[in-house]
This record gives structure tokens, sequence and C-alpha cells, in this order.
């Protein structure tokens, strides 16, 4: 038995130099929605995708010695075709092909591949901080 009761996925987070840039792409490219966020001493936005997922975007520390993401790595990470085995957060959207004729028409490299049932396709990028991003295909019941 797990020892959380009622666990649910609250938010990912994702740290970069530029919340604003980072912001723009998320709400053009999966459609986020900028909510209201607390104060804090640092710059954060918050963004939500309908109904439930959440997205906080937060300034990074420059104090800090991390990695700011995959482009920071000393391999050869920032290629998508190595991202499926990798770090990321996956999206699923209805309309998967023109979703890629999109991306590729904005300049975004990507990656594709269909899972082994053959049934899900998926396209691996990144975002603008380097962040590794999948989509993953899905048949909308109501159509």
């Amino acid at each position: 038995m797990a020892v959380a009761k009622g666990a649910f996925l609250n938010h990912v987070s994702r740290e970069s130099t530029d919340i604003n840039r980072l912001a723009k792409f998320y709400q053009e490219i999966f459609g986020f929605e900028q909510i209201e966020n607390p104060k804090f001493e640092f710059n954060v936005i918050w963004l939500k995708l309908p109904p439930s997922f959440f997205l906080h975007l937060i300034e990074r520390n420059p104090e800090t010695k991390l990695p700011e993401g995959p482009w920071s790595a000393t391999s050869a990470v920032a290629d998508p075709k190595n991202l499926f085995r990798g770090h990321h957060i996956c999206f699923s959207v209805s309309n998967f092909d023109s979703f890629v004729q999109t991306l590729k028409e904005k300049g975004i490299e990507t990656h594709q591949r269909t899972q082994p049932n053959g049934k899900t396709k998926q396209v691996f990028f990144f975002d603008p901080d380097g962040n590794g991003l999948e989509v993953a295909s899905w048949e909308d019941p109501e159509k």
C-alpha cells in the first residue's frame, strides 16, 4: 500500500533565464494560459493548460551551479533523437500531423518515431531553454 494517499501531479516547474520567452513558447505551441501567481523574491510565471495541468516557470538563480538544461550537458543531448530515453515532458494532441507541420514551419528541429505497437506517433523536440518535450498522438473520442 502506498504511503501517499490521494496523490496526483500538481505541477511541473522549469527554471529559465528568460521566463517571458519560455511562457510565450508554451502559450503559442500548446495553448497554455497565464494564471495568477504569488509574489516571490524572484520572478515566476504560472501557466495552466486546461483542464488541470500546471507549469511553473521560475527565474533562474544566477548564483546556482546546477546546469540549466540539456544544452549545458557535455554530451550530444541537444539532438532530439536522444530525448525518448532522456528527461522530457509529454503532451498528447489529437491533431498530431498538423502539429508537427507547424513545429517544422517554426524552424523547430524534431525527431519523429512510432511506438512499437504502431498506434502512437511521437515527436521529440526542445523548448527555447533546451528542456525536452514529447508530443504523442491520440484519437479524440468526440470526433
